[in-house]
């Protein structure tokens, strides 16, 4: 999908040259259209919206299969609307079997992502870094994978398959799942919540294509700098949840303040001034098209005369 203003290359190859490419690739979560145009505003080359920050933002709910396939395609729509860069999204175990993430893959690539991820846990999911969780058969999860790939109409859409083996049956396990699902024909492989240095190292070491590193402030895996990230071998790093937890600590500080002071003056906490709120989504380039548009239409009216 293009957007206006886009060089001519689609955000689906943009991205898929970019996990590929010889530098590890920090694509932060987003959790709404705002936080996504911060992200391009930044410099960031791409951004991901994942499960948790989806749910806590559109439902006030956890990361426990709530959120459904039409709901998850709607936001994701909205987001890619928004921004210019490439956006990854999250198709949880496919909303069902395979039929169900043949269409989801549909909707997703409809919704203008540049690609998606598609994981082995028994619905309903729950949060990577949760305890409790399940994984269905690897002949399960092919197919699904298959059925996925088979249904994307532009083949530089990018799939991601997980794995929540390691939790439930240790990483020889989890490792045999990436290999054969990378065999399938899966585009990136992420083993879910390795638990320190040494696990992660090995899976950059033992399978055949781009890893993923999921860094939740709080969570399971160790929090690493970039740096040594790109050293184990690592080609994209998620920050899965970090933006949704910065924000809803300070959504709360501020009506906290707001309720036992009674008013806002004098707030301590940071505050993004107003002018730059405004500029930042967008309303200088809106009013610069509106004139655009009646400069045309004065233009237009004075050169074909009266009606």
């Amino acid at each position: 999908m293009l957007k206006n203003g886009d060089s001519g290359e689609r955000r689906t190859t943009r991205f898929r040259r970019l996990v590929e490419g010889d530098d590890i690739l920090m694509m932060p979560a987003i959790h709404d259209v705002l936080s996504a145009r911060f992200a391009e505003q930044v410099g960031f080359e791409a951004i991901t919206s994942a499960g948790y920050g989806t749910a806590a933002t559109l439902l006030g709910q956890p990361d426990v299969s709530l959120v459904t396939q039409t709901e998850f395609a709607d936001h994701y729509a909205r987001v890619c609307d928004a921004v210019s860069i490439p956006v990854f999204g999250d198709a949880d175990t496919g909303f069902g079997n395979t039929t169900n993430t043949a269409r989801t893959t549909r909707l997703y690539e409809r919704a203008g992502l540049a690609g998606m991820l598609i994981e082995d846990q028994v619905f309903p999911k729950r949060c990577g870094h949760m305890a409790g969780k399940e994984v269905v058969s690897t002949d399960e999860m092919v197919a699904k994978l298959k059925a996925a790939l088979d249904a994307r109409q532009d083949r530089d859409f990018v799939i991601m398959a997980r794995t929540d083996a390691l939790a439930v049956h240790g990483m020889d396990e989890a490792i045999d799942r990436m290999a054969l699902y990378r065999e399938v024909g899966a585009d990136m492989l992420f083993v879910e919540a390795p638990r320190d240095t040494e696990q992660m190292q090995r899976l950059c070491r033992e399978l055949d294509g781009p890893c993923v590193a999921n860094m939740v402030e709080g969570g399971l895996t160790p929090i690493m700098p970039l740096d040594q990230l790109r050293k184990i071998g690592f080609a994209v790093v998620i920050y899965a949840v970090g933006a949704t937890q910065v924000m809803a600590h300070a959504v709360r500080d501020y009506l906290t303040f707001l309720r036992s002071e009674g008013g806002s003056l004098g707030y301590h906490g940071e505050m993004i001034a107003f002018e730059e709120f405004i500029e930042a989504v967008g309303l200088s380039d809106l009013r610069e098209r509106e004139r655009g548009y009646e400069d045309f239409a004065q233009s237009f009216a004075a050169s074909n005369g009266p009606p």
